[in-house]
């Protein structure tokens, strides 16, 4: 028998009413009526601490996770938010949670189950690109609309990479947490799965590649693009572009590295789990430094793509020569009154962005007011009674001088601005120096003896020999190991012993096997090269003027070319891709042009023309300076005034 709360006895086994089941004590049908009725004084009950206990500690603990966003997933024993007792005053069979604190072993769920969520996530953006982009594409390409190389050459190994998450991890890894409570580990299914991953490499490889034949097909046809905008305005892209959602393979394999890096530190040492989880880690590790060297380069688009969104498509900023540095809200002061308007800044590694926020109902979006080039930047500070934290940006395009928000933001932006200066300018000695003083060539009778000097991939855009343009499908590039240049793989389509490398056979082209087998055609050798088949470098070091200018013909999309006015032809502008390129892509006479400088609504900034009859040659150049000393030029050949050319201080180098 035991005392009720009125001080009546009650009989063991009848229902009290209580909150929990006490010895000998069942609960009541209706369980509304407390068996502690208040009408007389109670003893101190222990069964009653405890469960004042437990609900005041799990309300507390609850509402602190709310506000802190942390209540996630669903704990092993069913009670959803993912917290577990803590507390040795809980006991087993009233399925009472303390939570006071999150147990070591909790915290080894909970990683788990992230894996879990966010390989379901995974799964479902690899699924968009392999069975929506991919397919809709390829179904459009076998109609012969665009070649299906193009289509495969984008995706590279996206199926394979898809099955194996979607048939053999995420079942895996849901089989798993589905019996956590008796079989708690995860590194026995990754070290059997994690060797797959090497799979990322070709797929990272090709990602750069990916890029540039997205925006070159997406430029050049009008379906190709159609279809990518059709699927990404769908809620299934929630409003990504195909390049967001590529990227996310590249970033998949360090996240791995990240999750198992941390289920370690929180793993016992003695942990059964412990020795396949260091496996798998290794594994991993050398899977992500296919992706780490990518990383930051997938990133850094990942952000142009963003910006380019902001600034509502407008400028040329998803390019892979474009770093982004820094960004933020800043104020500028007017030169007349010293108002202060609210401005938006972006530094890049070439450029600073001035912009002004405008209205959007989506997103905050901008408008580029001015573009200042970084070569040739200043940047100071200023004092200024009225306003403090300011500093001045003065270029060749524009002065602004900025108020920061705090003395704190000020030194950050001052350092930013100085230290991308900096790296520009050693860059730019760095290319001077080595443009002037590295010798391409290896003379006939050191060739094989010593290694060569390599040109690099991008100095070209054409074969070095046959002077065949170099694309991503049926023409890519080679090395000849013999002189060094870059070659299509139709004229390095030969081996020959070279005697630096041991006498080891390697590739050569089709001059070096010549010359290092004794079988020279000389009646080939001998023709005479025509007036495109002069080599960039041979005049770049021999000309009056020579540097890149983005350049257009009529209405055709802007293309970066090196331009060459030679000293032994000083009346002819010659546009090569590349200042290693062997051939021209295209000649100007200069004579007899008109030169129009004037402004329009529709021009770039620093921008000129070459008109004559219906022939429309634009070009603009990185900064007001760079594009007059062409006009400088460009305005005395167009008359044939070629004595001009004969004063040193017109040979500049750009």
């Amino acid at each position: 028998m035991l005392s009720g709360g009125s001080g009546v006895r009650v009989p063991l086994g009848v229902p009290c009413g209580g909150l929990a089941s006490r010895p000998g004590c069942v609960p009541s049908p209706s369980g509304l009526t407390p068996c502690v009725t208040g009408l007389a004084p109670v003893p101190r009950d222990p069964w009653r601490e405890t469960i004042k206990h437990t609900v005041t500690k799990t309300l507390a603990y609850s509402l602190q996770q709310l506000l802190l966003g942390k209540v996630r997933g669903t704990s092993p024993g069913g009670v959803s938010g993912g917290l577990s007792c803590c507390c040795a005053k809980c006991d087993a069979n009233t399925r009472s949670f303390c939570l006071l604190k999150e147990t070591n072993e909790q915290k080894l769920y909970n990683i788990a189950n992230e894996l879990l969520m966010t390989e379901k996530a995974y799964v479902s953006r690899l699924n968009l690109l392999d069975n929506v982009f991919c397919a809709n594409l390829m179904e459009e390409a076998m109609k012969g609309t665009f070649p299906a190389d193009v289509v495969r050459n984008i995706f590279s190994n996206i199926s394979s990479i898809h099955v194996f998450h979607a048939q053999f991890l995420l079942p895996d890894l849901e089989k798993r947490m589905s019996e956590w409570s008796s079989c708690p580990r995860i590194g026995d299914i990754l070290l059997k799965l994690t060797p797959f991953l090497k799979m990322y490499a070709e797929y990272v490889k090709n990602f750069d590649n990916a890029m540039e034949l997205l925006k070159l097909w997406t430029e050049k046809s009008p379906l190709f693009k159609a279809i990518i905008q059709d699927i990404q305005s769908q809620e299934v892209c929630a409003s990504l572009t195909l390049q967001h959602h590529m990227l996310e393979p590249v970033q998949r394999v360090p996240r791995y590295e990240m999750l198992l890096k941390d289920y370690l530190k929180k793993l016992p040492q003695d942990a059964s789990d412990r020795h396949d989880a260091e496996k798998s880690l290794e594994i991993i590790a050398m899977a992500a430094t296919h992706s780490n060297s990518a990383i930051r380069k997938t990133e850094n688009l990942k952000k142009l793509l963003e910006i380019h969104e902001m600034l509502g498509g407008e400028g040329d900023i998803v390019n892979a020569s474009n770093e982004f540095i820094k960004e933020g809200s800043i104020l500028k002061l007017a030169a007349r009154n010293t108002s202060a308007m609210e401005r938006y800044l972006f530094l890049f590694n070439n450029v600073l962005l001035y912009c002004v926020p405008k209205f959007s109902l989506v997103g905050q979006k901008y408008t580029v007011r001015t573009r200042i080039g970084i070569d040739g930047l200043k940047v100071v500070e200023t004092s200024n009674e009225d306003y403090p934290h300011t500093f001045q940006v003065s270029g060749k395009e524009r002065s602004l001088e900025l108020q920061a928000s705090s003395e704190q933001d000020k030194e950050d932006w001052i350092k930013a601005f100085q230290e991308t200066i900096a790296i520009f300018h050693q860059k730019n000695e760095t290319f001077k120096t080595a443009s002037k003083e590295v010798d391409v060539e290896v003379s006939a009778a050191e060739l094989g003896k010593r290694a060569p000097r390599w040109i690099r991939d991008n100095e070209v855009t054409m074969c070095m020999k046959c002077r065949e343009p170099f694309n991503a499908l049926t023409r890519r590039r080679h090395h000849c190991r013999a002189c060094g240049y870059v070659v299509c793989w139709k004229c390095s389509d030969y081996k020959a012993a070279l005697e630096y490398d041991n006498n080891k056979v390697n590739k050569v082209c089709k001059d070096c096997y010549s010359i290092l087998s004794g079988q020279l055609d000389s009646d080939e050798r001998a023709k005479k090269k025509g007036i495109l088949e002069i080599e960039a470098a041979q005049f770049s070091g021999n000309s009056i003027v020579c540097g890149f200018l983005q350049y257009s013909e009529k209405t055709k999309p802007w293309q970066k070319m090196w331009c060459v006015i030679p000293q032994t032809e000083a009346l002819v502008l010659y546009l090569y891709g590349a200042p290693q390129d062997v051939k021209a892509q295209s000649t100007i006479p200069l004579l007899g042009y008109a030169v129009e400088d004037g402004p329009r609504s529709a021009d770039v900034p620093h921008s000129f023309r070459l008109t004559q009859s219906k022939s429309v040659h634009s070009f603009y150049a990185e900064s007001e300076e760079l594009k007059q000393r062409w006009l400088r030029v460009i305005r005395v050949a167009v008359i044939g005034e070629v004595y001009f050319f004969l004063v040193p201080e017109c040979k500049w180098k750009d």
